[in-house]
């Protein structure tokens, strides 16, 4: 059967809502055991965790900041003791990501995105690497996102770091491809989530009007591709990113 992952260990950072919540849940569905992480909301989080292992999921919960070197050092060795060498690797923690013109911008904005976007991917890789060099297999799925192709204006800070972590994705690709770790990346398209609960109708309906497949993505869609990557079967793409939008990118 195709896109297995049994015998894998898998960790997603920012996990337990959102698009990594479905990314985790479809790769515990394919057989992987899945780290989940959060942060902020411990509530959530083991209600998401509980809801995991109800459908048959194996894996843990772990609590940590992403962006932190030591943090992430000492989250990877836990997984690695509890479920085995982290052999998929998807780094999707999150800081809130205001939209608004370049003069109302601090630095701190734009260094919150690369301590999340280029940073934590960077310490996760460094810390999980190792492992997969080792069994000389691996799978690292960045999670970036449509608006670096679209240029979305008014959202400089986030647009910057999601092509720095595009770039990170292809010279890790390169790097690694010689040990069979791939490195790819998924970008959504706008996926409405939890955290868009208060985003103005208005705004929904016009970026709703634009998507050529007629719809809205779903978690799931995301899931669904990272799982792709994750798989065998994805053994000889690497370097890539996968828009996941309906088509708002077909270039």
């Amino acid at each position: 059967m195709a896109f297995q992952l049994d015998g894998h260990v898998a960790f997603v950072t920012g996990s337990t809502r959102g698009l990594g919540k479905d990314v985790a849940k479809s790769l515990g569905r394919a057989g992987a055991k899945v780290a989940f992480n959060y942060f902020n909301n411990q509530q959530i989080a083991e209600a998401t965790f509980d809801e995991f292992k109800a459908a048959g999921g194996q894996g843990m919960l772990i609590r940590g900041d992403a962006s932190d070197e030591d943090t992430v050092n000492e989250m990877c060795k836990q997984v690695a003791s509890e479920l085995g060498t982290i052999d998929i690797l998807v780094p999707n923690a999150t800081p809130d990501q205001p939209q608004m013109p370049i003069e109302e911008f601090t630095w701190q904005h734009c260094q919150s995105m690369i301590d999340f976007f280029i940073k934590s991917p960077f310490l996760l890789t460094k810390a999980c690497v190792g492992g997969m060099k080792q069994q000389k297999w691996g799978r690292i799925i960045n999670i970036t996102s449509e608006v670096y192709h679209r240029s979305v204006g008014n959202f400089v800070a986030y647009v910057s770091a999601k092509g720095g972590q595009i770039g990170l994705t292809r010279s890790l690709a390169t790097e690694f491809a010689p040990f069979g770790i791939t490195v790819n990346s998924v970008a959504p398209g706008w996926i409405p989530t939890e955290r868009h609960i208060n985003d103005p109708q208005e705004n929904k309906d016009a970026y709703r009007a634009l998507i050529p497949a007629n719809r809205w993505g779903t978690p799931q869609d995301i899931g669904d591709a990272v799982l792709y990557f994750a798989s065998e079967e994805a053994s000889f793409v690497t370097g890539q990113t996968l828009c996941v939008n309906g088509g708002m990118t077909p270039w």
